[in-house]
C-alpha cells in the first residue's frame, strides 16, 4: 500500500436502461450519468455489463462494424476522464487476439488503463453467452485505481463455480465491483444477496453489484444495485425498476472499506414487483420499438382489463385504443364491464360489432362445411374475426396490438392462433390466471411508482367476481373444460418450472387423470406457443428462452 492511498473513495453506480444496439445513445446516457456523479463528486463510475452496447446484443457481436461502434465508444468515454472528473468502469464487447470477449473497460486521466474478459459465461435459461462470446483467456488481477486495488469479476463470474473472487482476493484486491446484466423473475433480489453473501465469506471482501435496468424484448432487467460489506451485512441498496446514479461512500477502516453513505431503498412486495416488471416491459418495447401508441381487445374480461391498466399505466391514456367487438354470445355484462374500465382508465373505447365478418366467414364456408357438426371451428372464427379488426387498426394507425393471453391458457392450448394470439407484445404471457386476478387486486388498491394511470378502481370489481369466460357460446365458462384454475396453475407450476413428474404432481393430492390430461394439453400446444408474440418474462421458467420443447414429441410421462 503506496503512501497516497486513499482513506476515501466515492464510488457512483449508474443504474440506467440501455438500448441494444443503439450505441451512440448508450454512450450519451454514459456521459450524462458520469457529469451527474460529477456533481456529486464521485472518484469512479461503475456501469453496469456491455451498458455501450445494451445487454443481451445476441448476434449483433458476430458483426464487426458493430464491434468497431462499440469500441469506439468506448475509447471516446476513456477520453473524457482527461477532464480530471470520475474515473469509469464500463461494458462493452471487445474483439482481441484471443477471441471476442465480454469486457469492461477501466478507464482515468484520459486513457484506458485496463481491460478485464468475463471467464465464466453463462449458457443456461435465457442465457447463450458461449455462442457469441469466447471466455477469457485466464484471470487477470486487480486494478491499482488511485492506489485503491479492484476486483473486477463481471457477472456469472460471481454466479459460477470458477473461484474468480477468491483469486482476485489473493492477488491483492481490496474491494470487488461487478457490472451486471441480471434479469427479473420473482425473488431473484434474494438469489443475489445469497450468491454476493457466499462470495463475500469467501473472499473478505465487500463487493458492489450494480445491475442493469429496463426492457429488453422478453427479459426485464430491474436494477436494484447494493453492496454487501465486509460484514456480510446490506451496505446499500438501490431502488427496483427505476434509472439512478447512486454515489456511495466508502471509507478505509483498517484493513477493509466500508459503505458509510449510500442508498437504503425498499425493495416492492411481490405483487408490486411483478406489475411493475409487466408495465416496464411493455413501456420499453412499445418506446424502444417506436410505436406512437397500442390497441387491444377489451372484450370484458379480466385479462384484457389488466393488459388495459397494464398499458395505461405504462404510456399514457391517450396512446391506448380499446375496441370491444361484440357477437351474439356477448353478455350484456361484458359490454358494461369493458365500458367502465375504458372509463375508469380514461383510454378511448369503440365497438366494433363482428357479426357481419363472422357471418360471412360461415356463409363462405356453408358448402365445404355441408354435413358436418358445429363446433370449435365455428366458434374460432369469431375469434380470427376478433383478431383480424385489430390488425387492421394496427396497420392502418401504426398502433402495435396488444396480446392478453395468460400463461395458463397459452399451456394448455386455450389461445387461437391468428386470432387472440395476434399482436405485437404480451404483458402478462408469464402470469398464471389466478397471479392475473391477485395484480388486479393489487392494481385496484396501489398506483405503482411512474405509472401514468389514475388511482382508485381500474378494473371493475364484477370483472374479477364473474366466472371467467370466452363467450364463444350460449353459457360458456372457462371450467367448462379446464379444472379450476388453482388446480390447473399448480399443476402446471409442477410441470413447466419445477419439471415434476406426474406420481409427484399426484402425491400433491392432484387427480391422476387431470394431471395426465394437462400434461398432454401443455405438449400439444407447443406449436401454437411458438408463433405467439413475444412478453414479459416474470417466473423462473418461461415460454421461450427458458423452456425448449420439441413441437413433435411423443413423450409422455406415465411412471
Amino acid at each position: 500500500m503506496t503512501k497516497t492511498a486513499p482513506d476515501i473513495l466515492r464510488i457512483a453506480v449508474a443504474q440506467l436502461n440501455p438500448t441494444v444496439g443503439d450505441v451512440a445513445g448508450n454512450l450519451a446516457k454514459a456521459r450524462e450519468a458520469r457529469a451527474d456523479a460529477a456533481r456529486q463528486g464521485a472518484d469512479l463510475v461503475l456501469y453496469t455489463e456491455l451498458f455501450l452496447a445494451g445487454y443481451p446484443p445476441e448476434d449483433l457481436v458476430l458483426k464487426p462494424s458493430f464491434l468497431k461502434a462499440c469500441e469506439k465508444a468506448a475509447q471516446d468515454l476513456a477520453e473524457d476522464t482527461a477532464d480530471g472528473g470520475p474515473g469509469v468502469i464500463v461494458g462493452t464487447p471487445l474483439k482481441r487476439r484471443t477471441g471476442t470477449h465480454n469486457s469492461i473497460v477501466f478507464a482515468d486521466g484520459g486513457k484506458i488503463i485496463a481491460e478485464r474478459y468475463k471467464l465464466d459465461l453463462p449458457n443456461y435459461g435465457e442465457f447463450d453467452e458461449k455462442r457469441v462470446f469466447q471466455a477469457g483467456p485466464e484471470l487477470q488481477g486487480p486494478v491499482n485505481f488511485r492506489g485503491v486495488r479492484i476486483g473486477i469479476p463481471i457477472c456469472e463470474d460471481i454466479w459460477g463455480d470458477i473461484a474468480v473472487c477468491e483469486t482476485l482476493a489473493e492477488s491483492g484486491a481490496e474491494i470487488l465491483l461487478v457490472p451486471n446484466g441480471s434479469p427479473y423473475y420473482r425473488a431473484k433480489i434474494d438469489v443475489r444477496h445469497q450468491v454476493v453473501i457466499r462470495q463475500v465469506i469467501e473472499t473478505g471482501l465487500p463487493m458492489i453489484y450494480a445491475n442493469q435496468l429496463g426492457g429488453q424484448d422478453e427479459l426485464i432487467f430491474d436494477g436494484a444495485s447494493f453492496a454487501i460489506g465486509a460484514d456480510k451485512t446490506l451496505a446499500f441498496q438501490m431502488s427496483q425498476f427505476e434509472e439512478a446514479v447512486a454515489v456511495t461512500t466508502w471509507k478505509r477502516k483498517g484493513d477493509h472499506w466500508v459503505c458509510s453513505e449510500g442508498p437504503m431503498s425498499k425493495i416492492p412486495e411481490r405483487e408490486e414487483a411483478d406489475y411493475r416488471a409487466c408495465m416496464l416491459g411493455l413501456r420499453d418495447y412499445v418506446n424502444k420499438n417506436g410505436f406512437k401508441n397500442v390497441v387491444l381487445g377489451l372484450s370484458g374480461g379480466i385479462d384484457s382489463a389488466i393488459c388495459a391498466a397494464l398499458a395505461v399505466d405504462a404510456l399514457g391514456e391517450e396512446r391506448l385504443r380499446t375496441v370491444m367487438m361484440p357477437y351474439r354470445y356477448t353478455s350484456k355484462d361484458s359490454l358494461k364491464d369493458a365500458e367502465d374500465c375504458a372509463r375508469a382508465l380514461g383510454c378511448r373505447y369503440d365497438i366494433v360489432p363482428i357479426s357481419e365478418p363472422v357471418e360471412g366467414f360461415r356463409h363462405a364456408l356453408t358448402q365445404l362445411f355441408e354435413g358436418t357438426q358445429e363446433g370449435i371451428t365455428e366458434e374460432n372464427l369469431q375469434s380470427r374475426a376478433r383478431g383480424t379488426i385489430l390488425m387492421a387498426i394496427s396497420n392502418k394507425f401504426g398502433s402495435m396490438v396488444v396480446t392478453t393471453g395468460n400463461k395458463s391458457e397459452m399451456s394448455v392450448g386455450y389461445a387461437t392462433l391468428y386470432g387472440d394470439m395476434n399482436g405485437g407484445f404480451n404483458p402478462i404471457k408469464d402470469l398464471y390466471k389466478m397471479q392475473v386476478y391477485a395484480l388486479s387486486r393489487w392494481r385496484n388498491n396501489h398506483v405503482p411508482p411512474g405509472a401514468l394511470g389514475p388511482s382508485g378502481e381500474v378494473i371493475p370489481n364484477n370483472i374479477i367476481d364473474k366466472a371467467p369466460s370466452a363467450e364463444l357460446r350460449e353459457n360458456q365458462t372457462d371450467q367448462d373444460s379446464l379444472p379450476p384454475y388453482p388446480v390447473l396453475d399448480d399443476i402446471l407450476e409442477c410441470l413447466v418450472e419445477n419439471e415434476m413428474s406426474v406420481d409427484d404432481i399426484v402425491a400433491r393430492g392432484h387427480d391422476r387423470a387431470t394431471v395426465t390430461r394437462v400434461e398432454h394439453l401443455l405438449y400439444i400446444a407447443e406449436y401454437k406457443r411458438r408463433q405467439a408474440a413475444p412478453g414479459v418474462k416474470i417466473t423462473r421458467k418461461n415460454f421461450g428462452r427458458d423452456r425448449r420443447y420439441p413441437i413433435t414429441n411423443r413423450f409422455r410421462d406415465r411412471g
